[in-house]
């Protein structure tokens, strides 16, 4: 059985209160249930945390036994040279995710930091990124 890791980053525990208009009204941890539902042949884990340092761990922790990691960095995506030397220095595939579409909103979020080190980038597609994402991987 394929192993891919789901990674949010910070404020995404929020989801479905934090900004429901850009970010719809349902938790990741109501979301999760359906993903895995649809990929019955792959085990899905799910991590999430608002620090940077954590976010890098988790991903060194498995990055080199799991068959993928989808990763949506929040604003980290934006800012951090840490995650991208962590990214590029992963066996495992990771494929970038945004739940909004981010070049449609404030111009410091049209330049993400981790790109040049995934796979892809999917955006724009609400919560269904992370089943384009895992397709991605697969």
């Amino acid at each position: 059985m394929k192993k891919i890791l789901i990674v949010n980053g910070p404020n995404l525990n929020l989801l479905g209160v934090r900004e429901p208009e850009i970010y719809g009204e349902n938790s990741f941890e109501n979301y999760l249930p359906r993903l895995q539902e649809m990929f019955p042949d792959v085990s899905l884990e799910y991590y999430q945390s608002n620090i940077e340092g954590e976010l890098i761990d988790k991903l060194q922790e498995v990055g080199f036994s799991y068959d993928g990691i989808v990763l949506n960095a929040g604003a980290y995506t934006h800012t951090s040279v840490a995650l991208l030397d962590c990214i590029r220095s992963l066996k495992s595939p990771v494929v970038e995710v945004h739940i909004s579409n981010v070049h449609q909103r404030e111009e410091f979020r049209h330049h993400s930091m981790i790109s040049a080190g995934c796979k892809g980038v999917i955006c724009g597609f609400g919560l269904d990124s992370y089943r384009l994402a895992i397709e991605g991987v697969l």
